[in-house]
């Protein structure tokens, strides 16, 4: 190899209007949340709720509850929304950040509705001068469309507690998914009390109107974007299994045929979810990543066999057709601001990191990929690693055996004695021209690794703006491969 190279000219003009594009639409996502959220507030004062609010007694716990109630419902609708794929949101906040965003709605959707329900009892229970468990009861039996409530709210709860980390560890990801649809029956539980008892649901023309047209714009976004979309493009591009195929002593990797796949609009890194219809349980849908670069006629994934749902990846058959939703993600080649390529990936997170590589451009020397596993048998996508080696010049460093159990503990015990910092400057490229400050960074991995390697880069001297990231346990049920 020649000892000096010549350097490709940052390609900065394409990432930025990307990020100035992206950044309008998170402007946009972000204004639909606030608005939203202040038309609520708008409706409580509207319905005197500051005027209830400065007094005492009964109306004082009655008011706080109508705004819990009211923000309860607000967040439960922005729930459905969030997660129904609507283009404004994927595009303004990305896959990752919008499940973040739809774990905490639900927290505080939860802890609002439990606050309604007990402040609005121990308002009536107050002007009445009964207890609160009697009040309560009157409450579901002599109101209409609270037994649906109490239903819906206990259907909530119960998918709340399953999307637990703790318990999320314990499910299948086919049982959490079942699991987590109940939250729809629960939100159109609650509606019926909503419309029926809700006096800031009927109080005035125009607090109905915008309930309404939020239900119906959640109701119109689910049936348009996670029902209608995904089945018309896939079937439109004839998506099917081409071949299957054994990937390591421990993976997989499935190639899919299609027609014109560029209009799709994936780039390498990022992930869809799958279906493949292939018998019983293709309705549950899985995130995989893309683990070569796409082309106008195929996609390809690779997966970790860990449970049913990889499994049942090795048992399809060519010709099976397939379903898919996305692309998802911003982990792409798009954030790429010119300069090195460091490629941080643990386990199966080498598949993304494979595909990025071969769709970016970079001369040797300019790309490093490091892999983390167990055992080198297990390593995935390793005839395209070589490949990328020997033709294009990749720099490949394996680590590969048990963590180390002291030192830097997302290195494998052999590297025990390296500090992760200068292991990082050490190894990042070094082609003519590339430092650590002139060096985009790709990590990928397991959550625990990738916590311990993101400060350890940062603190290297790379800089936060070039170092893109993704963990699996960032997208539910991504964890399974």
């Amino acid at each position: 190899m020649s000892s000096t190279i010549t350097l490709e000219a940052p390609r900065r003009s394409e990432p930025l209007a990307h990020r100035s594009t992206r950044q309008q639409w998170e402007y946009g996502a972000t204004a639909v949340i606030w608005i939203t959220s202040l038309v609520v507030v708008a409706i409580w004062v509207r319905g005197g709720g500051v005027e209830d609010l400065m007094s005492l007694g009964s109306s004082l716990f009655l008011s706080i509850g109508r705004l819990a109630g009211l923000l309860s419902a607000n967040l439960l609708l922005l729930q459905v929304i969030l997660m129904a794929q609507v283009p404004l949101f994927e595009r303004g906040f990305g896959r990752a950040s919008i499940t973040r965003m739809h774990r905490l709605t639900g927290m505080w959707s939860i802890a609002l509705m439990v606050a309604h329900v007990m402040l609005t009892t121990m308002a009536y229970a107050l002007q009445n001068g009964s207890g609160l468990i009697s009040q309560f009861w009157n409450f579901t039996v002599g109101y209409p469309g609270m037994i649906l409530a109490d239903i819906g709210v206990l259907l909530i709860i119960i998918v709340m507690v399953s999307s637990a980390r703790a318990a999320r560890h314990r499910l299948r990801y086919e049982s959490w998914h079942l699991l987590h649809l109940w939250a729809y029956a629960g939100v159109g539980l609650a509606i019926p009390h909503m419309v029926w008892t809700g006096g800031d649901f009927i109080a005035n023309p125009l607090a109905t109107a915008y309930w309404w047209t939020l239900w119906a714009l959640a109701a119109a976004c689910v049936l348009v974007f996670r029902v209608g979309l995904p089945p018309i493009r896939s079937w439109r591009h004839g998506l099917r299994v081409a071949s299957v195929a054994p990937d390591g002593s421990r993976g997989v990797t499935v190639l899919v045929r299609g027609r014109n796949l560029d209009r799709l609009g994936a780039h390498a890194g990022q992930f869809f979810t799958w279906r493949f219809l292939d018998g019983p349980g293709w309705t549950r849908g899985h995130p995989f990543s893309l683990s070569g670069a796409p082309t106008p006629t195929s996609l390809q994934i690779s997966a970790r066999i860990v449970g049913d749902g990889t499994r049942r990846l090795t048992r399809l058959r060519p010709g099976t057709r397939v379903l898919v939703e996305g692309p998802f993600g911003h982990m792409s080649g798009q954030e790429r601001t010119g300069g090195g390529l460091l490629m941080l990936a643990a386990g199966a997170g080498v598949a993304p990191m494979v595909s990025l590589l071969e769709e970016q451009s970079f001369a040797p020397g300019q790309a490093v990929l490091v892999t983390r596993d167990h055992d080198s048998a297990e390593r995935m996508r390793s005839e395209a690693i070589h490949h990328l080696v020997i033709q294009r010049g990749l720099v490949h460093h394996a680590l590969d055996g048990p963590r180390a159990t002291h030192g830097t503990s997302w290195l494998p015990a052999d590297y025990a004695g390296w500090p992760g910092t200068e292991f990082l400057r050490r190894i990042a490229p070094t082609a003519e021209g590339i430092g650590v400050s002139r060096c985009d960074v790709y990590v990928c991995g397991p959550d625990p690794w990738m916590a311990e390697v993101l400060p350890a880069l940062r603190e290297a001297g790379f800089l936060l703006d070039r170092i893109h990231s993704e963990s699996f346990s960032s997208v539910p049920g991504r964890g399974i491969h």
